[in-house]
């Protein structure tokens, strides 16, 4: 807004020094046909420039005073512009990190599911579902290789999400959920599959004869994974403002 009153005002003056300077040339002109040119016209005539220089010079002056404002005006939005785009840029890099947003890249998508039905020995429970807990040890080892976002059966990982038995659930983000589990991670494809199937890792780990599930690790060019669906409310944590050391 500022700038847009700035160039007005430029405008403006610039349309009354054009008047001016074309109202006296003009009387000058009339006065010289008319055949009035007497020495007390002449006279007359030279104040009246000289009036006109002066009112020009004055004008030319707040025209480049104008100027300078409003050269100072767009140096300032610029520096503006550029701190507001700096902060957005820093809050958006937040908002991915706490998963307030949608995000998509590559690398890896792993499903774990139980073991196939054995028809001698047939059972309703499930291994995955009551060893949860194998689901936390893969998420860190995730995190560890560098991950910069999961999710699970669709459900964003963050730091307060749960992964508990609930039932015949398991619940994350407090959503029931059953196998087969997709866990989506986006990051180094190479690093995240590798971190999991390191010799004696979680993978082998899974798959050996203590739990036979069923584990695939595949590597893919992009992957996206949803946003965290809770709001997230601080009833107890409090910022602390930087002190002087």
């Amino acid at each position: 807004m500022k700038k847009v009153k700035a160039q007005l005002a430029i405008g403006g003056i610039c349309i009354i020094l054009g008047l001016v300077i074309t109202l006296q040339f003009r009387t000058v002109q009339n006065n010289i046909l008319g055949g009035i040119a007497s020495g007390q016209k002449a006279q007359e005539l030279a104040v009246e420039l000289k009036k006109a220089r002066e009112e020009k010079d004055a004008l030319i002056g707040e025209v480049n005073s104008l100027e300078a404002k409003l050269k100072e005006i767009e140096e300032a939005e610029s520096k503006e512009d550029v701190l507001v785009k700096s902060i957005s840029a820093e809050l958006e890099k937040y908002k991915i990190f706490s998963g307030l947003r949608q995000v998509k890249g590559p690398g890896v998508v792993i499903v774990i599911d139980d073991p196939p039905a054995d028809p001698e020995f047939p059972s309703n429970t499930s291994v995955i579902m009551y060893n949860f807990d194998l689901l936390l040890s893969l998420i860190n080892r995730l995190n560890d290789a560098g991950a910069e976002a999961i999710s699970i059966n669709g459900q964003r990982i963050v730091s307060r999400t749960e992964i508990s038995l609930a039932g015949n659930n398991v619940n994350i983000n407090s959503v029931p959920t059953a196998p087969p589990f997709e866990i989506k991670a986006i990051g180094n494809a190479e690093t995240l599959e590798s971190a999991l199937n390191i010799r004696f890792g979680i993978v082998e780990q899974m798959k050996s004869d203590n739990y036979n599930l069923l584990v695939s690790v595949k590597k893919k060019d992009e992957i996206v994974i949803p946003r965290y669906n809770e709001v997230i409310k601080f009833r107890y944590a409090k910022p602390v403002e930087d002190m002087e050391q």
